[in-house]
């Protein structure tokens, strides 16, 4: 007779710790849309996209570049924003579009913006 006390106890533990985790999970927010959704058709949305609330099936992105760079493709008359490059030259000089040595750089890490290569050290070109 105790064992089948034990195990009614410890079913209704189990169910009050059961409905606590569910009203727990239902309280929480629901999880944001991501910045780039990439429907299960391969084709990169993001909140611009016509599409973009429509897609309930997708694989998430940070960006669009990450999207299409896993195999997505853009929605048709869509285009990559155009990045700027910064390199920074093997001798630690970052150079942007306006520099004179940019187009002459040929060994350089990439940079998404001035500041950030400068951020790692580098410096500004003498002019």
């Amino acid at each position: 007779m105790s064992n089948l006390l034990n195990i009614k106890l410890t079913s209704l533990g189990f169910a009050i710790a059961l409905g606590a985790l569910t009203s727990q999970t239902l309280a929480a927010d629901p999880p944001k849309d991501p910045t780039v959704k990439k429907s299960d058709a391969g084709i990169c949305h993001d909140a611009s996209s016509a599409s973009y609330n429509n897609t309930k099936k997708f694989t998430a992105f940070n960006s669009l570049e990450e999207c299409v760079k896993s195999g997505g493709k853009l929605p048709a008359g869509k285009t990559l924003p155009v990045v700027e490059v910064v390199k920074k030259s093997e001798a630690g000089i970052c150079h942007d579009k306006s520099s004179a040595s940019y187009e002459q750089t040929k060994k350089f890490t990439e940079f998404k913006s001035l500041d950030e290569c400068l951020k790692s050290g580098g410096k500004l070109p003498k002019n």
